[in-house]
């Protein structure tokens, strides 16, 4: 009989391999100071190019004082126990209203975490007669869903509408020779490592052909995207068409929990069967009331998202002018897409974080197929124009050492020792 635990430490994962050598620097990285877009990294002022912190409310200073005086009125306790049971409030129920209000949706349920929440509306909705057809490049918390699904899936190629009108045809066929369950497709409003937005105008077309029901995760695209910021949806035209519109507060409202919208009958069904509510601690009021003073500001302060809008522009533009291959990003998110291996890639971003003092995340093998290289980087409205010129410089630099070999080494310095 094999030991789990000797099992475990022996696989590590294609990640937890590297741990010894990346923990603290490549991961696990410990950015210090208030969030901004200049943090301490290692005791050295850096550019931070890789928090989600889109309009800047993270340190405003109306969120600060709002967070505080509610942490100082009703602690972190307060209210005691699972919404269902004894952790309802007013507060709770007003900011589910308001929610539902700005996203054009009847009702809305609050949820205490993005990830955890996405993972349970999943289970709550699906029996295993139902099938689920999802996006290839659905956020982990999606695929976690699915992985709770009794029943049949089918994926489609990233936003490609010929593969998932053939996988609906094949969902269908299935529906009608069992003859019973219905079709839930999923799918994102803004793909949070690429950038482009998930094709919701073109799904729901297909729905005068087909029988399904539509939830959307936009994370990255609720306070971003549309005339209002009320997200994807709304950006294409579409947003009443949406059967269930998902977002998280981690984001655009820098803050914890999410929530998710829709017609009345059905999130009144989601809210008395979604598990990791029903049995979880109430959200703390203190967390209510800061993410009730953020969609305030959110509604009422428009040039928060005019600001973003600037900044990620300037940066795209100015990274194409110089030849970087950022993909089909038509939201804030920019990946700059490279070639290189994992040695390369290390040494790069060594290199713009010591001497450049640039600070953004990398993707590499496994996570991507060897050979490539993804940077990530996340402008917000707290950034300048000095930051955005400095990192196009050290951009330039260091691709063109990279492209002269400059970073070819043996192996991952050990940044443990480094430190």
């Amino acid at each position: 009989m094999a030991d789990i635990f000797e099992r475990l430490v022996k696989n590590s994962g294609p990640l937890g391999q590297h741990r010894e050598r990346a923990h603290g620097y490549f991961a696990f990285p410990k950015l210090e100071g208030d969030i901004s877009n200049r943090m301490k990294f290692r005791g050295k002022e850096v550019v931070v190019w890789s928090l989600n912190n889109y309009l800047g409310l993270a340190n405003h200073p109306e969120i600060r004082k709002i967070d505080g005086e509610a942490a100082n009125d009703f602690g972190l306790a307060y209210p005691m126990g699972a919404r269902m049971m004894s952790g309802n409030s007013n507060k709770h129920e007003q900011l589910e209203k308001e929610l539902a209000q700005f996203v054009n949706k009847e009702d809305a349920a609050l949820l205490n975490y993005g990830y955890q929440g996405m993972v349970s509306i999943i289970d709550a909705l699906c029996s295993r007669h139902d099938v689920i057809v999802y996006d290839a490049e659905s956020h982990a918390c999606i695929i976690d869903g699915l992985r709770l699904h009794p029943g049949h899936r089918y994926v489609f190629k990233h936003n490609d509408m010929e593969d998932f009108e053939k996988q609906l045809q094949r969902a269908t066929g299935l529906i009608e020779k069992q003859n019973a369950g219905g079709i839930l497709v999923i799918t994102e409003g803004v793909f949070g490592m690429a950038g482009d937005q998930g094709k919701l105008k073109e799904i729901i077309a297909l729905k005068n052909n087909y029988q399904f029901r539509l939830l959307v995760d936009d994370a990255h695209g609720f306070g971003t995207l549309g005339e209002t910021g009320a997200g994807a949806g709304e950006a294409q035209g579409v947003q009443d068409q949406i059967d269930l519109y998902f977002s998280t507060f981690a984001k655009s409202m820098a803050s914890i929990g999410a929530f998710v919208a829709g017609d009345k009958t059905i999130i009144d069904y989601i809210r008395y069967n979604i598990r990791s509510q029903i049995f979880a601690k109430s959200l703390p009021m203190s967390f209510v009331i800061g993410n009730l003073k953020r969609l305030e500001m959110l509604r009422n302060m428009p040039e928060m998202r005019k600001k973003l809008w600037e900044n990620a522009l300037k940066l795209q533009k100015g990274l194409k002018e110089r030849g970087f291959d950022i993909g089909n990003t038509d939201t804030m998110v920019t990946p700059v897409y490279m070639k290189g291996g994992v040695e390369e890639a290390t040494a790069m971003v060594m290199d713009l974080r010591e001497n450049y003092k640039i600070f953004c995340s990398i993707v590499v093998y496994p996570v991507i197929p060897k050979g490539h290289i993804i940077y990530r980087l996340i402008p917000t409205a707290s950034h300048t124009n000095e930051d955005i010129n400095e990192t196009l410089v050290a951009f330039e630099e260091t691709k063109r050492k990279l492209d002269q070999g400059a970073y070819k080494v043996e192996a991952i310095p050990d940044m443990a020792e480094a430190s």
